[in-house]
């Protein structure tokens, strides 16, 4: 039994040491014990213990806290890719013929520190699913929202201790990138209604990820193909990683976008087995109660008054309202 401990205490030993010193001393960088405890925190608070307290309590609002939030992540993402292109050379690098990487110390620390806080981003990101959780929106807690935002902490953490690389460097510009757009949606949705006429590109979003997903498995297999001396494990496993998030987030494209539809007389969607869809529902279902959905109006012919109304998604709570048009 005492070998037995000692070998694990050993193993535990090793993990502890990361590819530098200096690293180690940094916050949440010591071992794995530290990020493992917040991942496991996010786990039980989205999955069991948020929804638990929230079952008898009305959404809470936090329309200001949204916009801040929002707001602060669109400025970290702009800094991150500002940063990034200014403290790299690493697209003079891959671009060479010989794909050599040369780095004295200081660069190396200051790849180092720009890992570091993407890394913290991705610990502030599950505040994402934090903010679904206490607003009621438990349907948008799903695999790919959850799976996604865990990994890649665990991984971002991994890539900073283990084998850090200038592979990281290039999908931090372009997941920064994304994030601008995204983050810049969701402020200008959080902040009411009436911005809801400049929200038409939701579906958008998605592309763009897809997008940032075909163009890194690129960049990955034509690093391996020129053989850079970079981390050859890391390249595999950002091979495989995204492999995993094409298609997890081209289903979820797939089957918020392209559902077969027809349209009634009245305008309204309908699924391919002919039943009616309500035009809030589809709105709600489709926006997943971040956004909207481009607009369209309809009559209310109440007291013979001929009002033009449009359905909008109340970010605070999980119901679909009229608005009058303008």
């Amino acid at each position: 039994m005492t070998t037995y401990m000692k070998i694990f205490e050993e193993r535990i030993s090793g993990l502890a040491k990361g590819v530098d010193e200096t690293v180690d001393s940094w916050f949440l960088m010591s071992s794995p014990a530290p990020v493992v405890a917040v991942v496991l925190v996010y786990l039980a608070f989205v999955l069991k213990i948020g929804p638990e307290y929230m079952k008898n309590r009305k959404p809470m609002d936090l329309k200001r806290i949204m916009v801040f939030y929002n707001a602060f992540q669109v400025c970290y993402s702009i800094w991150m890719c500002r940063t990034s292109f200014k403290e790299s050379n690493v697209m003079a690098s891959i671009l060479s013929k010989k794909c050599e990487i040369h780095r004295t110390r200081e660069q190396n620390l200051a790849l180092y520190s720009g890992a570091w806080f993407y890394f913290f981003s991705k610990i502030i990101d599950l505040l994402d699913t934090t903010f679904f959780v206490l607003r009621k929106k438990n349907n948008q807690v799903s695999f790919l929202h959850v799976y996604h935002h865990t990994i890649t902490v665990l991984f971002s953490w991994g890539y900073l201790k283990y084998a850090p690389g200038e592979q990281g460097v290039i999908i931090g510009i372009l997941n920064s990138g994304v994030h601008i757009i995204m983050y810049f949606y969701y402020m200008v949705a959080a902040m009411g209604p009436q911005y809801q006429k400049y929200l038409w590109w939701k579906k958008y979003m998605t592309t763009i990820q897809l997008i940032q997903f075909v163009l890194i498995l690129g960049y990955m297999l034509t690093v391996g193909a020129k053989g850079c001396n970079m981390p050859k494990t890391l390249t595999f496993f950002f091979v495989g990683n995204t492999i995993i998030f094409l298609y997890l987030f081209g289903n979820f494209y797939r089957k918020t976008y392209q559902k077969n539809k027809t349209v009634d007389a009245n305008g309204n969607a309908m699924h391919s087995g002919g039943r009616s869809m309500n035009l809030a529902q589809s709105a709600l279902r489709a926006a997943g109660g971040m956004g909207c959905m481009p607009m369209q109006t309809k009559n209310n012919n109440n007291n013979n008054n001929n009002v033009d109304y449009k359905p909008y998604i109340d970010l605070n709570n999980n119901s679909v309202k009229p608005l009058k048009m303008e």
